[in-house]
Order: C-alpha cells, then sequence, then structure tokens
C-alpha cells in the first residue's frame, strides 16, 4: 500500500479509534469513574471481565513499549525530543490515537531524509 493510502489509513483510525475509545471513556467516567485515576481506570477495565482483562494487558503494555520507545525514536531519526514528547503526551488521549499519526510523521520525515526507518 503506497506511502499517502498508508497514511491517510493511519490518519483515520487514528480519530476512529480515539473517538470510539472516548465514547466508552465518557461513559464510563459518567457512572463515576475517574480518568485522571489511572490505576483505577485500569483495574476497573481489568475486572470487568476476561475479555477486558486481555485486552487491558495488551494495550497497557502497548502503551507501555510506546512511552519508552517514542522519544528517544524521534530523537535518534532527527525529528528530535520535543516532537517525541508531543506524541508521548498525546498517547494519553489514547495509544490508538497517538500511535498511528507519530507513524506518520515518522515516516514522512524519513522519506523527506532519505531514508528506510
Amino acid at each position: 500500500m503506497g506511502g499517502p493510502i498508508r497514511h491517510g489509513l493511519y490518519v483515520l483510525i487514528a480519530f476512529v479509534s480515539a473517538g470510539l475509545a472516548w465514547y466508552y471513556g465518557i461513559a464510563w467516567m459518567q457512572g463515576g469513574g475517574n480518568i485522571l485515576n489511572l490505576p483505577s481506570f485500569f483495574l476497573d477495565a481489568f475486572r470487568s471481565g476476561d475479555a477486558a482483562a486481555f485486552l487491558t494487558v495488551d494495550i497497557l503494555a502497548a502503551w507501555i513499549v510506546y512511552m519508552i520507545w517514542v522519544v528517544p525514536d524521534a530523537v535518534r531519526i532527527g525529528l528530535g525530543a520535543r516532537t517525541g514528547w508531543l506524541f508521548l503526551v498525546l498517547s494519553f488521549i489514547g495509544t490508538c490515537f497517538a500511535f498511528p499519526l507519530y507513524l506518520v510523521r515518522r515516516e514522512r520525515h524519513l522519506a523527506k531524509a532519505g531514508q528506510t526507518g
């Protein structure tokens, strides 16, 4: 799949998935959940059932790895620490939002620089 098509798909996934995730996140907060209390947020999700526990562990692990990786990667490829920190902060909206948007930014930067990544 070509870069522009893939990038468009990444952006679409970022916004649609963040919208859907926050739809349920807002419903959870209206039921008394506190999004600012991350341990409570993840424990509520984990305790909701086996499928929810599976997905909670999966996304939490992916988010932690993303947060460890994104700033050093941005520095390494020449985007700079500031860009890496921006995308780390965006991951608090959702990894589903920040990660695909970072991939678009990363791939466009590398293509412009004549690198492959």
